[in-house]
């Protein structure tokens, strides 16, 4: 029977399970008072109406720590254990009906006072916060302090336990929950963080496709303006080495007519070489190469104010406002370019970069290049 006692005590309370008895669905039970006591301790913020709940709660069972989710009828919607009631019915009038003999081994458990033997503690010394004998209020160290029986004492600090036991029980569910919040709360951070991070790598790999494309667009007017340049060349070289092999041929004439003996043969030739002669000393229907015609110089670009800009990226503040995206690609002269990334659901947007390299200066002519030097 003292074991069937023990499994009949309310962890709350602990006093025998008063009805209704209510079962948890981890198959604990508890007095429906004492669960109400730590659904309210749990759910102090819950709106209520005439004492009872109004919207669902969750607290912890104090046995196992299994967290409970009731709904809006709150503890009123668990399910009572009628077994458990009968067996506490039938455990009532077996004790009413035939009372066990006080056990010997119970009134050795007694506590005796260690000053006064075999005087058994049975009174609780008000002024000092202990129990004690009535022999000590009478003769003993006790005898000028207030004393009370011992027996309301220990229901006033029993119920007094059984309180801050439900307080506590409230607290740790409190405490649970936020901690849980936090973990929560931890998840998000990291996810959001992972969702800017990739938007961020995006927007920067956006940045790099637009700047490799300038590279390329900008390479292939150098390397335009060089095949102008060396077709122009090649093709006055050209020019030249025919006008040599016609004055090299004329030089040869000229040293084979001087080795003619007879007058009039000469006479008959000299004429016409003259006049091959003169029109091969002459270079003035050749074009020349202006001075400065090679420099590549107006080519030069200059990344300073772009490179200031791309150093001074950084994430805006809330004051500033959130910078739209352009979708039409580059604008004249250059390209702007936006990217974004938040933590915690919120949006920040780097500084707009200005326009990315300017377009270079158009090719000059080779009669303007040399009156530029």
């Amino acid at each position: 029977m003292d074991n069937l006692e023990k499994q009949l005590i309310c962890p709350i309370c602990l006093e025998t399970f008063t009805k209704p008895v209510v079962i948890l669905p981890c198959q604990h039970n508890l007095c429906r008072k004492c669960a109400n006591d730590i659904f309210q301790a749990s759910n102090p913020y819950l709106p209520t109406r005439g004492g009872s709940v109004t919207s669902g709660g969750r607290f912890r069972c104090p046995s196992c720590r299994h967290e409970v989710v009731l709904d809006r009828h709150g503890v009123y919607g668990l399910q009572r254990n009628l077994l458990v009631e009968n067996i506490i019915d039938m455990f009532k009038q077996e004790s009413t009906s035939s009372p066990r003999p006080a056990a010997p081994e119970r009134t050795e458990e007694r506590a005796m006072c260690q000053e006064h033997e075999n005087e058994k503690i049975n009174i609780y010394c008000v002024t000092h916060s202990v129990p004690t004998c009535s022999m000590c209020k009478v003769f003993g160290a006790h005898k000028d302090c207030e004393v009370a029986p011992l027996k309301s004492i220990y229901q006033t600090q029993k119920t007094e336990l059984t309180d801050g036991i439900a307080m506590m029980v409230g607290n740790n569910d409190r405490i649970q929950g936020i901690i849980s919040q936090l973990e929560e709360t931890c998840r998000t951070i990291e996810e959001n963080c992972r969702r800017q991070k990739s938007q961020l790598c995006e927007k920067f790999d956006h940045l790099y496709a637009v700047l490799e494309e300038k590279k390329r667009d900008l390479s292939s007017k150098l390397a335009a303006k060089q095949e102008e340049k060396l077709n122009y060349i090649h093709g006055l070289t050209k020019k030249y080495k025919e006008h040599l092999e016609l004055s090299s041929k004329a030089v040869e004439t000229g040293i084979q007519t001087m080795e003619e003996p007879e007058m009039a043969v000469f006479l008959q030739t000299a004429k016409d070489l003259l006049k091959k002669i003169d029109e091969a000393s002459s270079t003035s229907h050749l074009d020349k190469v202006e001075r400065g015609y090679e420099a590549m110089d107006h080519y030069t670009i200059n990344f300073s104010r772009e490179g200031r800009a791309l150093r001074n990226i950084d994430f805006i503040s809330d004051d500033e406002d959130e910078y739209e995206e352009v979708d039409g690609g580059e604008a004249e002269g250059g390209a702007g370019v936006e990217t974004q990334a938040g933590v915690g659901g919120g949006t920040a947007t780097p500084a707009q970069l200005p326009s990315l390299p300017p377009q270079l200066s158009q090719p000059q002519s080779a009669a303007k290049l040399a009156a530029s030097t």
